[in-house]
């Protein structure tokens, strides 16, 4: 899940992840059978889907899960859902994205509004805090797949507009309209990304303290609780301290 990566490590560390094992793994077979549904059922003629099903594997869904999602969304009784973006504020004026998929309107607004008010965020209108994110492809490849130059040499003949390359790997942006194309590109030539997809990356991150950090990590949490939510995506940054002291 594209949204919360910021925080995986610290979700995991915390046990968290055997609690919600089940519910990731609903939410992850959603996002497959709605992206396939919206297109091909072929993951190579596909790239949501494409993005989806790597997604799944990184979290190890099974295989049969992930065949039985893909089927799903061909069988009669498919399910249909419509996707809706919240947003909204939380402590110290962050900006949160959230990105739903629901089969009740009615029930999703309601759990999301609740989860906002719970942990002392804000729900807002549509459009309120969209003007500081951008909606971005990400591909992001293992650093041993290739060197900085190679990478970037690559993604701009591929067309994307950046590169960044560190110790952890290269993630790769481009825009909306071009990631199908700069994605089937990159992976034709260095295989499977690590994470692929389409995100809400912030033009500029705030800086907040502890006590504030603490607050937006536990709205994080109580708000992809939710069912019905699939990403939620953020302008603010942990500090490296509070990072250690939650992740030990």
């Amino acid at each position: 899940m594209a949204g919360h990566s910021q925080f995986k490590n610290i979700m995991h560390r915390k046990g968290r992840v055997d609690a919600v094992r089940s519910k990731l793994f609903g939410k992850l077979a959603r996002e497959i059978t709605v992206a396939a549904k919206l297109g091909l059922p072929d993951p190579a003629m596909n790239a949501r889907l494409r993005a989806a099903i790597i997604a799944a594997r990184a979290e190890n869904v099974p295989k049969d899960n992930i065949e039985r999602a893909v089927k799903k969304a061909s069988g009669a009784d498919a399910e249909s859902y419509d996707e809706i973006r919240y947003e909204g504020y939380g402590p110290g004026g962050a900006a949160l994205i959230v990105e739903a998929q629901t089969d009740n309107r009615n029930r999703t607004a309601s759990d999301v509004r609740s989860a906002f008010t719970k942990a002392g965020g804000n729900l807002a209108e549509t459009g309120a805090v969209a003007f500081m994110f951008d909606h971005v492809g990400i591909i992001a490849f293992a650093s041993e797949v290739a060197d900085a130059d190679t990478m970037l040499e690559a993604a701009i003949e591929a067309g994307a507009d950046d590169v960044r390359s560190d110790a952890d790997g290269h993630e790769v942006t481009c825009a909306q309209e071009a990631y199908g194309e700069v994605s089937k590109a990159l992976e034709a030539r260095f295989g499977d990304p690590r994470r692929t997809g389409l995100l809400w990356k912030a033009r500029d991150t705030i800086e907040v303290d502890d006590e504030t950090g603490e607050k937006l990590l536990r709205l994080v949490e109580v708000i992809e609780d939710q069912d019905d939510v699939q990403n939620v995506f953020v302008n603010f940054a942990l500090s490296d301290a509070l990072m250690e002291k939650l992740s030990g």
